[in-house]
């Protein structure tokens, strides 16, 4: 490994925990890869990442060879600037899997390298380490926490930038854009406000919100591709503030889309407010799942069932489950103080979901789309407070809310 103190890194973030780099990768300088996808903090950190870094040269390699499965690369150019496929143990991003059975036309485009977090950031544990072992080992992972009003004041100001964040991103939503650009932008705004992107390096997932376009359910990873006019995007904000964590995300039109995607999106929209709408003391958990059933149901539609509404605060998941499907074995009832996000996700199609070879990206089975959106919620005593509600700021992209007879939530 190569010492570069000497050197001047500038603002370049260690590849693995976002700090300060000061060592460099050997074979990354042999192959004269950019210093930004090739620095490290310590030997620590380089033995960690070894295992994923090191496709990183192996797609150099094959680019510089001019050939990828016997085929000119068509990422080369992102390739030689040290985007990469490869996340975490080894699992591949690549487009090019002939054993893959794709489910849409969407493919894995090349991911960039991580994003530099200045020092002053208070971070959560998993920023350095990846994995979020307090959560994990948590007492809330069992039982519910009831806020304390020091901790709801903390969550309003998370919950209030992760809203400003969003809106930023939002603004930037366009033909052509890339969903890395919007990582950009998110991960920007969310430093500039004192704050940590929540998901950068949550068990390794590597960039700072996520971005699930068409057919992704979820957890998509932002990268190199342009949308188009006509796509859906969902936007997903976490923000990390004062010790407490916001999470909300929407989903959003490139451009003109189609009718069924319009209603797609409206209908999941609608699911949320009446989900929303149910919230207060004494309900049960498992009723949340039977209103957006019902409404889906109604609109053709159908309810993911791998991915649920969790509780939120110091631990960015934590209980309780919140299933957004019918007939689900939820246990509990809602009580004044908790803080939960309810995040329903709608298909167009079957409510089956797929995963992609990196890990995270959830697709639907059959290739059709996907829409979201979620909210940060805490249960008053006479109903609930929507934490991360629209401010009056709040771009003016969802043309069903110019009726004045629709909640805005």
């Amino acid at each position: 490994m190569e010492d570069d103190r000497n050197l001047d890194l500038g603002h370049v973030a260690c590849v693995r925990c976002s700090k300060a780099a000061l060592l460099q990768c050997p074979k990354c300088l042999e192959l004269k890869l950019p210093r930004v996808n090739a620095s490290f903090c310590s030997q620590g950190c380089f033995k960690e990442s070894w295992n994923s870094h090191k496709a990183v040269h192996t797609a150099l390699s094959q680019k510089q060879e001019g050939v990828t499965h016997g085929l000119q690369d068509p990422h080369a150019d992102a390739l030689a600037r040290g985007w990469m496929y490869c996340l975490r143990k080894g699992q591949s991003r690549s487009s090019e899997l002939p054993n893959f059975d794709w489910t849409g036309p969407l493919r894995a485009y090349p991911i960039s390298p991580r994003r530099f977090v200045p020092d002053h950031i208070p971070r959560p544990e998993w920023a350095s380490t990846g994995r979020p072992q307090q959560e994990m080992n948590s007492e809330w992972q069992n039982s519910v926490e009831i806020k304390s009003p020091a901790q709801i004041a903390k969550l309003r100001e998370a919950c209030r930038v992760g809203r400003e964040v969003l809106d930023v991103a939002a603004r930037a939503i366009k033909p052509g854009v890339t969903t890395d650009e919007i990582d950009r932008i998110v991960h920007e705004a969310t430093i500039a406000a004192g704050g940590y992107p929540s998901p950068l390096n949550y068990h390794f997932f590597p960039k700072s919100c996520c971005t699930s376009v068409n057919e992704i359910i979820c957890h998509g990873i932002p990268d190199a591709r342009p949308l188009e006019e006509g796509d859906v995007v969902n936007v997903d904000v976490s923000v990390y503030l004062n010790g407490c964590h916001g999470d909300l995300n929407e989903t959003f039109f490139v451009g003109k889309v189609d009718k069924a995607s319009e209603d797609l999106v409206r209908s999941t929209y609608e699911c949320l407010e009446k989900a929303i709408a149910l919230v207060k003391p004494g309900v049960r958990y498992r009723d949340v799942g039977e209103v957006i059933s019902r409404h889906a149901s109604l609109n053709g539609l159908s309810v993911v069932k791998s991915y649920c509404g969790h509780g939120i605060g110091e631990l960015f998941h934590c209980a309780p489950n919140i299933p957004h499907y019918a007939r689900n074995k939820a246990v509990g009832v809602m009580k004044a103080g908790q803080v939960f996000t309810i995040e329903p996700m709608i298909n167009s199609g079957v409510w089956r979901d797929r995963m992609w070879p990196d890990g995270w990206t959830a697709t639907t089975a059959d290739g059709k789309r996907s829409a979201q959106f979620e909210h940060t919620l805490l249960v008053t005593d006479t109903g609930v407070e929507v934490l991360t509600a629209r401010l009056p700021t709040s771009p003016d992209v969802f043309p069903w809310l110019k009726d004045s007879s629709q909640t805005v939530v």
